[in-house]
């Protein structure tokens, strides 16, 4: 029924599957889109945040899926300014996985901030002392740019591409894709920093007071590394699941294996400074201000084992794992640790977020325990089903994977 607006040489499944597919997917989007007009109606106070939990289950959701994201801008810059080419059969999906993984957080924001009629304030009366001000502009001029690498991907549908202005247009964009790919970088990097450095410059909480190197704390730069230690494999993950639905083979091994080997290097060097930043931390800080590691930690809802989950099951664990030959060409393993390496940048997304706030800061606090309800749950499921929704739609109309349809934009004339 629409098969003339397929991608070139191309087969997909029926129209009666697809839309039975989509009637799937659009049930939990609907169902979250209930949740996020109570929370518009009823204000914020129909979630589980309270006073003393300002940040809780949206913002741990909201920081992982732009760390998980982040494979766009830093695949984006091995391509197109590293001149990485075997990277083109995946910088399509990776281009898409960011768009969604950015717009869902910017949805999510939307509904965090309480008076989304006032979303405007952060950008006309701007606290330039906060790194919160820096993260609104970076991620939204971000957010722009990956707007501007995904319309090529449009414009190169099968029927639009017939109009030659259209098609002068996309290939253009491509030829000029360099430039952009670098703003993302600056943009992106900057802004997964500043993320990081709201949390290590809260003086007043210990948990995660951090010294640093100038202006930036330490987060600053561990966010950074973490984020482009798990985007790359969180692609991959995507790209694999695709494959499971569509029985097809979308992106050959050895361009996964490049990206697992990529994220394990870097995650190396995100987990040595991890751990030498958790070590500096608990022997050096925290004695200094009359605390000590024990202190930090209470229960089983703050206990240590999710410390000792994030460095060592899901960091030192899936970093030897990904930068090992021998396990990493082996499919089963390498998807094991890609798994394991994206929990853990969620995980540490979590404590950061939750437990610094839950932890005694005052003489006369205790520690309190944050209930997430089915609100919040609900909007954050409506936005994993808009991005199977995106992913749906662009797979089936658009030319996500070059190899797939015979797309070679270097050699285009």
């Amino acid at each position: 029924m629409d098969s003339k607006l397929f991608p070139e040489g191309v087969q997909r499944c029926g129209f009666g599957q697809y839309l039975i597919w989509i009637a799937v997917i659009l049930g939990f989007f609907l169902w979250g889109l209930y949740a996020a007009v109570l929370v518009l109606y009823n204000g914020i106070g129909t979630t589980g945040l309270d006073n003393y939990f300002g940040f809780g289950a949206w913002i741990t959701f909201d920081l992982a899926v732009i760390a998980l994201g982040a494979g766009a801008f830093f695949t984006g810059l091995l391509k197109y300014i590293l001149k990485i080419k075997q990277l083109e059969k995946i910088i399509n999906l990776t281009v898409v996985v960011g768009f969604i993984c950015y717009s869902g957080a910017m949805l999510v924001l939307t509904l965090d901030i309480g008076q989304p009629g006032r979303a405007w304030f952060g950008y006309w009366h701007p606290n330039v002392h906060s790194m919160l001000t820096e993260v609104i502009f970076c991620i939204t001029c971000y957010c722009t740019v990956l707007i501007i690498e995904f319309v090529p991907l449009v414009l190169e549908q099968k029927q639009l591409n017939k109009i030659p202005f259209i098609h002068a247009l996309a290939h253009n964009m491509h030829v000029n894709m360099a430039l952009f790919a670098g703003i993302g970088a600056f943009l992106s990097t900057f802004h997964q920093g500043s993320l990081g450095g709201m949390y290590g410059v809260l003086i007043g909480r210990p948990f995660a007071f951090r010294e640093g190197f100038f202006i930036w704390p330490w987060t600053f730069f561990l966010f950074v590394l973490s984020a482009v230690g798990s985007g790359p494999v969180f692609t991959v993950l995507v790209a694999t699941f695709m494959e499971k639905l569509t029985g097809k083979k979308l992106v050959d091994y050895k361009t996964k294996a490049l990206m697992a080997k990529i994220a394990g290097s870097m995650l190396c060097v995100y987990m040595f400074f991890k751990i030498l930043d958790t070590w500096a931390w608990a022997t050096g800080y925290l004695p200094s201000v009359g605390l000590t590691f024990d202190q930090m930690f209470y229960g089983v809802a703050y206990g240590k084992w999710l410390l000792w989950t994030e460095l060592i099951l899901c960091g030192v664990v899936p970093a030897i794992m990904l930068v090992t030959p021998s396990i990493r060409n082996r499919p089963v393993l390498m998807y094991t640790a890609a798994i394991l390496d994206c929990l853990g940048v969620s995980l540490n997304r979590y404590i950061f977020t939750v437990q610094t706030i839950a932890f005694p800061a005052m003489p006369f606090d205790d520690w309190q325990i944050y209930y997430a309800n089915w609100v919040e749950y609900a909007s954050s499921i409506m936005i994993v089903a808009y991005g199977f929704l995106v992913l749906s739609l662009v797979y089936r109309y658009l030319p996500l994977f070059p190899q797939e349809v015979g797309l070679n934009y270097q050699s285009e004339k």
